[in-house]
């Protein structure tokens, strides 16, 4: 991995620890089907516009219903449950269960190929449930109303992501940034409908306003951007790492701009998780720095 690749994966992680800032602001104001249909919706455009400038088509006709999967359980179903949650848990808590995405995904991947996991799996498996138990278990989050169904919206989102990175595996090959771009107008196509049923609790301000913008196109546009680009550069495996990072930047993000405390449970917590997902995925960092060539 490059120097410039190591700071576009440190970057990426940053971006999209800070989207659980930007929901946990936005969300007690907007609701969640208004905050996430802005957000589909805003980064949709922002990737029309970049679209045109690298002159890269949708292929919608070709490709709608493939669209529209990947766009309901890779954005509409868990950017709606994250949102939910974040009006009860905080930052950190947020992104410390995000990060049992590939968890999920392996345990999708055993069921739909009928094939059992190992050990070393299963050894991961267990050492992330034990990672979340701890987590909740000693937060004091937990305890307020409605806190279980906000932990348990995330899991279920975590869970649609893994459902979306095992469908991309076995879809036909798109482009990219098709994928992107495709797959938000979907989503906002399909968060609409829900909508006029979940008005916003109170009117935005400029603050939540920017807090919106922000997620839209700085935490799905430009991160999508960067990471594709890591994946078109390191290859899918490394560009994973970010799941390993981004959870240190969520809750760095909650102390630094909300206040949140965080105590010791909230560390092991995480590095149980992460070292669980380590497992569950093989992976092993071996970053090895090169310079770019004059």
């Amino acid at each position: 991995m490059s120097t410039a690749n190591l700071l576009r994966l440190i970057l990426l992680a940053a971006i999209w620890g800070g989207s659980f800032l930007f929901m946990r602001i936005a969300a007690p104001v907007l609701g969640a089907a208004v905050l996430i249909e802005y957000r589909v919706l805003f980064a949709a455009i922002f990737l029309a516009i970049v679209g045109v400038f690298l002159k890269k088509s949708l292929m919608w006709k070709q490709h709608w219903k493939h669209f529209f999967i990947l766009g309901l359980f890779n954005s509409a179903l868990p950017f709606l449950m994250f949102a939910f949650a974040a009006r009860t848990l905080s930052a950190s808590v947020l992104a410390v269960l995000n990060a049992t995405t590939p968890l999920w995904g392996t345990l999708i991947a055993a069921v739909w190929s009928r094939t059992m996991v190992s050990g070393k799996v299963l050894m991961g498996l267990g050492l992330g449930t034990c990672g979340v138990a701890l987590l909740v278990g000693f937060d004091h989050v937990s305890t307020k109303p409605g806190a279980g169904i906000a932990i348990a919206a995330v899991l279920f989102a975590s869970f649609n992501y893994g459902i979306a990175s095992n469908y991309a595996k076995q879809a036909k090959a798109v482009e990219p940034f098709a994928n992107a771009h495709g797959s938000m107008w979907a989503s906002a196509l399909l968060v609409l409908p829900v909508v006029p049923f979940f008005p916003p609790p109170a009117e935005p301000t400029i603050g939540i306003m920017s807090a919106v913008i922000a997620l839209a196109v700085l935490c799905s546009g430009v991160a999508y951007l960067i990471y594709f680009r890591l994946i078109q550069d390191v290859g899918p495996s490394s560009a994973l790492t970010v799941t390993f990072l981004s959870p240190l930047f969520g809750i760095l993000w909650g102390v630094m701009f909300l206040g949140e405390t965080v105590g010791w449970y909230t560390f092991a917590g995480a590095a149980i998780v992460i070292t669980g997902t380590a497992l569950v995925t093989g992976f092993r960092p071996s970053f090895r720095l090169k310079p770019r060539a004059a």
